[in-house]
C-alpha cells in the first residue's frame, strides 16, 4: 500500500486547481490533458505555441524535482509489455469514446457542473473501482 499524505495531497489538488483556473483566465482554455495532446499531434493555428509548452512542462517536472532533491516513487509496473500496450490502447479508446480524459472531465467539467462530464467522471471511478477489484481480488487470487 501507499502512505496516506493528507498535506502533500491537498498541496497537490490546490496547485492542479490554480493552474486549471490560470489556463482557463488567462486564455479560455480547458486543461484536458488528452485534447492538449491532440492539439499538439494535429496543430491548429496558434494552439500549439501554449499546448507544446504545457505538455513539456508535464514531462520536465518529475525529473527537475527529483533533480532538486526531492524522491521519485517507482511505479510497479505489471512485466508484460502486451498487457501495458493494451491498457494504454484501452484508456485512448475510452478518451475518445468520452470525449476527453479525467483531467479535462473530472477537474474542468465537473467544475464547470457540466452534466456531461459528471457522468463522464463517475463512469471513470466505477469503472476504476471494478477493475481494482477484479485484479486485486479476483484475478490475484486464482492459481
Amino acid at each position: 500500500m501507499t502512505e496516506f499524505t493528507p498535506i502533500s495531497a491537498g498541496i497537490g489538488g490546490v496547485l492542479i486547481g490554480l493552474a486549471v483556473v490560470m489556463l482557463m483566465l488567462s486564455i479560455g482554455r480547458v486543461a484536458g490533458i488528452s485534447g492538449i495532446a491532440a492539439g499538439v499531434l494535429e496543430p491548429q493555428r496558434g494552439e500549439w505555441t501554449w499546448q507544446l509548452p504545457f505538455l513539456i512542462g508535464l514531462v520536465a517536472a518529475p525529473p527537475l524535482m527529483h533533480a532538486a532533491g526531492y524522491p521519485l516513487p517507482h511505479p510497479v509496473m505489471p512485466g508484460s509489455t502486451t498487457l501495458i500496450a493494451m491498457a494504454g490502447l484501452v484508456v485512448g479508446f475510452g478518451t475518445r469514446l468520452s470525449g476527453g480524459c479525467t483531467s479535462g472531465h473530472g477537474i474542468c467539467g465537473a467544475a464547470r457542473l457540466s452534466s456531461r462530464s459528471i457522468v463522464a467522471t463517475a463512469t471513470f471511478m466505477i469503472v476504476a473501482m471494478i477493475v481494482v477489484a477484479l485484479t486485486h481480488h479476483v484475478i490475484a487470487g486464482m492459481p
